[in-house]
């Protein structure tokens, strides 16, 4: 039976595939060659198949920073919700001074795809400087910026140009937005004779912003908010954009910032993903995590406390705002609530009904009536040694084999079975790194229905050192960790003689 080796490298037999080179937003045309958005109402001048045609062109654009199947989840993702619950994008000040057209670049490039994000923003550096120029210096108490008349007037004058100046760049680029720096926030005084205008905020006028999308524009806001007796007080743009995020509970609230990410305080590194469920408390225990980083971290896990498991929190810059949103890899920061995962060593200790319900749900074998599960339990107590993984919802299943009696043969991952819900939060891929911690080495199979054709063949691709293809089935086995080339070897020729496909592997990513 012949055998394709897909992949060559280290041993002779494998190679490890990187990811093509992807784009920045600054390197990628947009095509804005009418201002209205791609999902505008008919009563446009525009025929409604050109805009079509505009967004294919930019869902084209975007294959070139993910693959087809992450973007066009996402889109679905993104569009299954009400426009306004799509996300928050929360600017700071330094953005609309240093990066204003990739900023208008980046917001035209989602409202070409029939995304409307509802954009909020500061101006503390633009307030400071205006500030200076009158011979007045700012003053602080605990983090907030004490505000007398003067600061008042000051920040009205600045916040009304830096929110006209956002929308003339958007106009610019084509893509039509709504001035709002006022009408939104609803708030009382935080505490006048500490803080003098100062507001905390106490509602928020949701019909404002509608009202804007309906109309197919942006909604730009800046964070001024008024009395019910219409006195303007100024409040902090993170906790309007948190504000914000709690009455409408999109599915991403964005804070963009010209570091791109939040930084490990020793080695320097960006930190790509924090699963708050998991990591918070050990993380407030660095000695790194302090001043405004450790404020963020705690800001983000009060908000998302009170949000659906489903929202998150972006740090990015704007260049890399469409490859954080419509990428598994992203590009900044992720704050999510994440789902705490739980390794068991046999049945006995894991609930039996939640691992019925995946199954159910999930398995292709048990789905098609192939097996049932009582019959696959049967099955998997008989063999020799098993580890599950699985988290608290039961969103994910893992379950890995191995035979104690036979060391030389690597470990088998048996079953990997995802829901949407657990594939859009990336919870397999923290389940996944789990696995690599207990398994140096380890062999998965894929059948040819779950891979041939299907573009998340690359998720497979890029967690293995190498694969082989059978062309009896069209299944493909995949390992990781088998260094020496005799071992390899052997696993091939071994997954070569076998007739038929003796484990069940489905990761389902739509």
């Amino acid at each position: 039976m012949p055998l394709i080796v897909r992949r060559i490298g280290i041993c002779g037999l494998l190679n490890i595939s990187s990811r093509v080179t992807r784009p920045t937003l600054s390197s990628v045309p947009i095509f804005c060659s009418s201002r209205w958005p791609a999902f505008a109402p008919r009563c446009y001048s525009k025929p409604i198949d050109h805009y079509s045609a505009e967004k294919d062109i930019i869902v084209k654009l975007l294959y070139n920073i993910g693959s087809r199947k992450e973007v066009e989840q996402y889109l679905r993702h993104f569009s299954s919700v009400e426009s306004q619950k799509f996300a928050v994008i929360k600017i700071g000040g330094a953005v609309l001074t240093d990066e204003l057209e990739t900023l208008a670049s980046a917001l035209t490039f989602l409202n070409r795809v029939g995304l409307y994000p509802i954009v909020l923003h500061g101006a503390g550096p633009q307030l400071n400087q205006l500030l200076a120029n009158v011979g007045v210096e700012p003053r602080y108490e605990e983090g907030i910026r004490i505000t007398d008349h003067i600061t008042l007037e000051m920040a009205r004058k600045i916040f009304l140009s830096e929110n006209l100046k956002l929308v003339d760049a958007l106009e610019r680029h084509g893509t039509r937005a709504r001035p709002i720096p006022s009408g939104v926030f609803v708030a009382e005084y935080l505490d006048k004779q500490k803080y003098g205008y100062v507001g905390r905020i106490t509602a928020v006028n949701k019909e404002v912003i509608e009202s804007s999308i309906r109309a197919g524009a942006l909604p730009i806001l800046a964070s001024l908010a008024e009395t019910v007796d219409g006195q303007i007080l100024n409040v902090n743009a993170d906790v309007a954009a948190a504000e914000l995020a709690i009455a409408l509970e999109p599915l991403k609230i964005v804070f963009l910032n010209e570091k791109n990410g939040l930084y490990h305080g020793i080695t320097g590194e960006k930190i790509d993903v924090i699963n708050l469920d998991e990591e918070y408390e050990d993380l407030l225990k660095e000695p790194w995590v302090k001043y405004g980083t450790r404020l963020k971290i705690k800001q983000c896990k009060e908000l998302l406390d009170g949000l659906p498991r489903s929202s998150s929190v972006a740090i990015i810059s704007a260049g890399h705002l469409h490859k954080e949103l419509f990428t598994d890899s992203g590009a900044g920061t992720l704050i999510r609530r994440g789902h705490k995962l739980f390794k068991y060593n046999n049945l006995d200790e894991m609930n039996l009904d939640k691992l019925r319900r995946i199954l159910e749900t999930e398995d292709r074998k048990v789905k098609s009536g192939h097996i049932s599960v009582a019959s696959y339990l049967r099955e998997l107590q008989q063999k020799p040694k098993m580890t599950l993984y699985t988290d608290e919802p039961g969103q994910v299943l893992a379950i890995v084999v191995s035979d104690p009696a036979n060391p030389s043969n690597p470990p088998v991952l048996e079953k990997l079975l995802a829901t949407k819900t657990a594939v859009l939060n990336n919870v397999p891929d923290n389940l996944w790194n789990m696995i690599r911690k207990d398994y140096p080495t380890l062999t998965w199979l894929v059948h040819a229905q779950d891979i041939d054709g299907n573009l998340d063949g690359a998720w497979h691709f890029e967690r293995s050192d190498g694969s082989l293809r059978r062309q009896q089935d069209g299944s493909t086995m995949f390992f990781y960790g088998i260094q020496d080339s005799d071992k390899v070897q052997h696993t091939l020729n071994e997954f070569g003689k076998q007739r038929s496909p003796p484990f069940d592997y489905q990761q389902r990513r739509a």
